[in-house]
């Protein structure tokens, strides 16, 4: 996938060191939605609009919270299609952008900044009034849905309570380095050491994290968190994309206890199913990374099923 260099866009390969370990570039666009009127960008019903991937788990965690926080009807939603184009993202007549018509999502960040240098990444927040985007980093947009709105929804669910920040804190670290972005770096390297480094990372946390849920329910405590948001869209992909076309195939997630039962119990979660689209998330990975399958087969399995029992009540 390219990127744009002052605001023209440049097919280029992704970024790698030269030890072949994968290296995600930090989001550029940091501002912040704010209830207290303390920002640039006020809290307000219909003014915002984001943009996501379904495929993208980065992306799938602020789809959770608009519609576990009850947003929807606050914040509008455009999807770009399964498939990347040779220009990164794109839409098309299923799956269109709904403010302005583009075929691909570089366009929105040149329509806010058109000398834009850097990769083009969903999800985006975009400020209808001002036009421009307000922010492009998922763990700082589910922060806002989470507190910012609360004047537009009868939720009062706090996912970032003010007694397990250190702890949620610390567990976000451990996941986002070793797990959430530790499958991207076991399926872009380049190099055998790169990937064997990034895989015995990824499982050695998943081990620490099967461990710490055999003796609390939730990832930092007895209450669902951000934590455990931010963890889900890598679980829920795991067994159907990431073990085979990542090469992350020590274990499955079905293969441990707690985490499987975890994972099922999130699922089960009103609302959070809805937002799960397993099929889309094959034909993303299978048919958009050419480099690690060029032949774009899908395949058909696995069998999953997140409805079944879960034991996390004990």
């Amino acid at each position: 996938m390219g990127y744009l260099q002052n605001g023209k866009w440049i097919d280029g390969p992704r970024p790698v060191d030269a030890s072949g370990e994968f290296k995600r570039q930090a989001s550029q666009l940091r501002d912040r939605i704010s209830a207290d009127g303390s920002s640039d960008y006020p809290a307000e019903a219909g003014r915002y609009h984001l943009y996501i991937s379904l495929g993208c788990p980065w992306a799938h965690r602020t789809l959770i919270f608009r519609k576990l926080k009850k947003l929807e009807d606050v914040v509008s939603l455009s999807t770009v299609a399964p498939i990347s184009s040779r220009e990164g993202w794109a839409f098309d007549a299923e799956w269109p952008d709904h403010l302005f018509g583009f075929h691909h999502m570089h366009q929105v960040y040149t329509r806010a900044r058109p000398d834009y240098s850097g990769r083009v990444t969903v999800p985006v927040l975009w400020d209808k009034q001002r036009g421009t985007i307000v922010n492009n980093e998922s763990s700082e947009i589910i922060r806002m849905f989470n507190t910012e709105f609360a004047a537009f929804t009868d939720d009062r669910t706090d996912y970032y309570p003010e007694r397990l920040r250190s702890e949620i804190d610390s567990v976000n670290e451990l996941v986002y380095e070793c797990v959430n972005n530790g499958v991207y770096r076991c399926g872009f390297a380049t190099t055998q050491t790169a990937y064997e480094r990034a895989f015995e990372r990824l499982f050695s946390a998943l081990d620490q994290l099967e461990e710490r849920l055999s003796r609390q329910r939730y990832l930092a405590g007895d209450v669902i968190t951000e934590a455990d948001w931010r963890i889900f869209p890598t679980l829920i992909r795991f067994d159907a994309v990431y073990v085979g076309h990542f090469k992350c195939n020590l274990r499955r997630i079905d293969d441990y206890h707690n985490l499987s039962n975890y994972l099922r119990e999130l699922y089960q979660v009103p609302g959070v199913a809805e937002t799960v689209d397993i099929a889309h998330y094959k034909r993303h990975y299978y048919m958009s990374h050419e480099s690690i399958n060029p032949t774009r087969i899908v395949p058909v399995g696995p069998a999953l099923d997140f409805t079944r029992p879960h034991d996390r009540g004990k």
